[in-house]
């Protein structure tokens, strides 16, 4: 990651972003914008998802059967697409969280090595 230092934003390596989307819906069903928030919140708006990267990532996973979509309510009384994650998308989920945990340690090891 590069640390964009006028804003304090983060930029994310190729691929990043199906893992946080599918974490973001590991607890809940959740429409797109809600999504793109929660991981602005957590990352303590490090992270800032911008809709023309996420729109596409949510379509994408939804054609690798990783998530699934239906039409509800948001919680402004507007119609929105609702993101889950199906049994599918959950292993995936699991799978790259672990490989993500696996490179984060050898990267660290690498930049701590005197």
């Amino acid at each position: 990651m590069t640390d964009a230092p006028e804003t304090g934003k983060l930029e994310l390596p190729q691929g990043t972003l199906d893992l946080l989307i599918l974490k973001a819906l590991s607890l809940e069903a959740q429409h797109g914008w809600a999504i793109s928030e929660r991981i602005r919140q957590v990352s303590s708006a490090a992270l800032q998802i911008p809709q023309g990267s996420l729109y596409p990532a949510l379509h994408r996973l939804e054609r690798r059967g990783w998530i699934k979509a239906k039409w509800g309510e948001s919680e402004n009384n507007r119609r929105a697409k609702f993101y889950e994650l199906t049994r599918t998308g959950r292993h995936q989920l699991e799978s790259e969280t672990d490989a993500w945990r696996r490179l984060t340690v050898a990267v660290r090891l690498v930049l701590e090595m005197r």
